[in-house]
């Protein structure tokens, strides 16, 4: 069956997570720099390299969404806590806001991001905001605002400041015709949701601005991610982490996708790892500017029997979202990495149960 190697340990250490009441609320360049926008025809633009005494100025935006905490977590830890700033147009509970800088920022407001990448001295933008897939279709149009128009805003001041600008992409930039097991970095990519056009658009859009105006832009195709320190965001998979929580608050489970549908999946902690690495890579190891990246794959009903072992009273019903599964439907059951593996070196720490029954 396959979960990941050490699923006991990740398991344990989710449904601990759910029940400790802290949960976070939830979503070198080729040439010169130049920004589309306007731009003073004598700006110097140079390339951005970092020594370990001179780490990196980070923002953070949609930084309370499922990733961003846990990712500012991990930058403050390498590269110091004052240079990493956490923002989104929420209130962040309290243990956020002391852990380190926090700002406001909407990403739709041009004007206002441009003015914290300069007043910051930012060199580094990791960019979270998003709808997810199920709330992005019943919001088309915030989902075209934010995940589109948000994006064009990045990408300019991206550019225009010559920063390393990081944009997750999804296993719903994939669509029905794409192949689904194993899926590869270049195929076929048409999507049937706002939110995976929207991702295709991003990819696209990166992969230009790096060729056309020298923009070190960097992207990861994540898989369904794995966390108990957040609460759900309406995306496709999110049944993977509402699992744990009610695991622990009622002891039952409402599944709204079939048992036996097997997506692509990450534990948090592979996830993070990923996307620091590949924003450390060296810039002429890099191949492509869109990599898949890859753990494990199972079913809802498999991750339900795992949890069972350390939850036996948990009871699990399904009550099938036709919308979600017709969304979960088209999209990849495997993804191939072995691009991400050869050229940085990514390598996850959580497994399949065949290796481990090998080794």
């Amino acid at each position: 069956m396959p979960i990941v190697k050490n699923v006991s340990r990740a398991v344990s250490q989710l449904l601990q997570s759910s029940g400790c009441g802290c949960g976070i609320s939830i979503v070198p360049v080729r040439c010169i720099g130049v920004s589309p926008r306007q731009v003073a025809s004598d700006a110097s633009f140079h390339s951005v390299s970092f020594s370990e005494s001179d780490h990196p100025r980070v923002l953070i935006t949609g930084g309370l969404g499922q990733l961003g905490v846990g990712l500012a977590k991990l930058l403050r830890k390498r590269f110091g806590k004052n240079n990493v700033i956490l923002s989104d147009i929420r209130k962040p509970a309290d243990h956020v806001f002391h852990s380190g800088p926090f700002i406001y920022s909407d990403i739709l407001d041009y004007k206002n991001l441009r003015e914290i990448v300069v007043n910051n001295r930012i060199t580094w933008l990791f960019h979270y905001s998003a709808l997810l897939s199920a709330v992005g279709e019943a919001n088309v149009p915030l989902a075209r605002a934010v995940n589109i128009t948000g994006l064009h805003n990045v990408l300019d001041i991206a550019a225009e400041h010559n920063l390393r600008l990081f944009v997750p992409s999804t296993i719903g930039a994939f669509g029905p015709t794409s192949p689904r097991d194993p899926t590869p970095d270049l195929c076929i990519q048409r999507p049937r949701t706002i939110y995976g056009v929207s991702k295709v658009h991003a990819e696209l859009m990166g992969e230009y601005y790096h060729y056309r105006y020298g923009l070190d832009f960097r992207c990861l195709r994540y898989p369904g991610i794995i966390s108990a320190d957040s609460q759900p965001g309406g995306g496709t998979t999110d049944y993977a982490v509402q699992i744990f929580h009610d695991a622990i608050k009622t002891g039952k489970f409402q599944c709204n996708l079939k048992p036996d549908t097997r997506l692509p999946m990450m534990y948090i902690d592979d996830c993070l790892k990923a996307t620091l690495e590949v924003m450390e890579a060296p810039a002429e190891a890099l191949t492509m500017r869109t990599y898949n990246i890859s753990a494990m794959s199972f079913t809802p009903e498999e991750l339900a029997q795992e949890v069972q072992k350390h939850v036996p009273e948990l009871q699990v019903t399904y009550n099938v979202d036709e919308v979600r599964q017709a969304i979960a439907d088209s999209w990849p059951m495997n993804f191939d990495d072995s691009n991400a593996r050869r050229d940085w070196g990514w390598k996850h720490d959580y497994d399949l149960p065949e290796e481990e029954s090998r080794g």
